[in-house]
């Protein structure tokens, strides 16, 4: 069987591409790689890129299979070696609680929180699934 190496794109489904902007490049820093005003939103996090839609135009997608996704999504970004009080750190200073914080076994630790779409994201120390 081969074997995959990563999981390169992750999909969110968002009510408004403005405000996903202004929340994923503009507050948590990520960098923007394409809009489409009326359709999505992408961001480079690391080697993988974080797609952002609009469900209702997706859902009617011709070109490609329709996808969508409703209700609270979930992914987790793992910061780099050291920086997880530095994350805790910038999201208090944009104004982003921290709605629960983890300690998972006697190593690694992640704090949760909420995108303008009610997403629980997390960012989690590196090594927390052995790699």
């Amino acid at each position: 069987m081969p074997a995959f190496s990563q999981i390169k794109e992750t999909c969110l489904y968002v009510q408004d591409l403005d405000r996903t902007e202004a929340f994923y490049h503009h507050q948590l820093g990520l960098p923007l790689i394409s809009k489409v005003p009326g359709r999505h939103v992408f961001f480079r996090a690391g080697s993988s890129v974080l797609l952002c839609f609009l469900p209702e135009v997706t859902r009617q997608e011709e070109v490609l299979p329709p996808h969508y996704a409703a209700g609270k999504q979930h992914l987790a970004f793992e910061c780099a070696p050291g920086a997880y009080e530095e994350w805790q750190q910038l999201l208090i200073e944009q104004g982003i609680p921290i709605i629960h914080e983890a300690r998972w076994g006697d190593h690694y630790r992640s704090c949760y929180f909420h995108d303008p779409d009610g997403h629980v994201l997390e960012v989690v120390e590196p090594g927390m699934w052995g790699k």
